[in-house]
């Protein structure tokens, strides 16, 4: 069993196909998502990586989680999650996850926290038909009618579907394809919607009731540790060269100062 990956929310697009066939996709986005902790069998019980994703500010940062990053080696995350995981995939603190750790067609499950409705009625939460529009009824066509019983028992079950605060929990969507990654952007294009509003922040891990795809690399699909340096970077860093109308300027003044000490002698 592998870990699963934090990503954030982007939005929503569509691609096509070279078939010609649109497909829905929403955008998510992997950045410096670095394993952060490990939790192993033989100290803590049970086998997890914890994995941050995002950069946070560090004034945002308390001080007991400034340490426990310095800990690790890695700048502050945004978020932390946990992921239960086998003990021949376990990862090395320090160590960065990329897109390439799923596979176009492999099937995801994705969680994150849906968005919230405030409070909502009956026929918009559960989707009720609603009262009859005419005969008798008056006034209370949207509500839920009765809820109780008689005399025995007398009350109201728990769990009985009413009125009340509408989203805003957490949401898993199961058996979600992905369509494509982008490891150079950190893109993961998954088909379909997941939960949350853009800008929230999604767990990915392989799906349940798929097999894992034997492309899918494992322990994990890892960032290579170092990036070589843009163009730019470079030229800043190299150190500066004489131009060849200066080498020889000087070339000719030390020659021109050898001979007239030859003269002088």
């Amino acid at each position: 069993m592998r870990t699963g990956i934090l990503a954030q929310k982007l939005g929503m697009t569509r691609i096509f196909t070279e078939d010609g066939e649109h497909v829905p996709v929403t955008v998510l986005k992997v950045e410096n998502c670095h394993v952060v902790a490990v939790r192993r069998r033989d100290s803590d019980g049970y086998d997890a990586v914890q994995i941050g994703g995002g950069v946070a500010k560090v004034k945002n940062v308390g001080k007991p989680m400034r340490g426990h990053f310095a800990k690790a080696k890695v700048k502050p995350t945004r978020k932390l999650a946990e992921f239960r995981v086998s003990a021949d995939a376990l990862l090395e603190v320090g160590q960065e996850l990329s897109p390439d750790h799923f596979v176009p067609g492999q099937y995801v499950d994705v969680a994150g926290v849906s968005i919230g409705k405030g409070f909502a009625g009956v026929m918009k939460r559960h989707h009720f038909s609603g009262l009859r529009a005419s005969h008798g009824v008056s006034v209370s066509h949207r509500s839920g009618g009765s809820t109780g019983q008689s005399q025995d028992p007398g009350r109201v079950f728990k769990g009985k579907k009413m009125a009340g605060h509408m989203g805003d929990r957490r949401v898993t969507v199961q058996n979600l394809r992905i369509v494509s990654t982008d490891p150079e952007e950190g893109l993961i294009l998954v088909r379909g919607a997941v939960p949350g509003a853009k800008g929230g922040w999604v767990r990915i891990i392989d799906a349940v009731k798929h097999p894992v795809p034997e492309a899918a690399p494992f322990p994990a699909g890892l960032r290579a540790a170092g990036t070589p340096e843009s163009g730019a970077e470079a030229a800043e860093d190299a150190p500066a060269e004489e131009t060849p109308s200066q080498e020889s300027g000087s070339e000719a003044e030390v020659a021109g100062d050898e001979k007239a000490g030859d003269g002088k002698d």
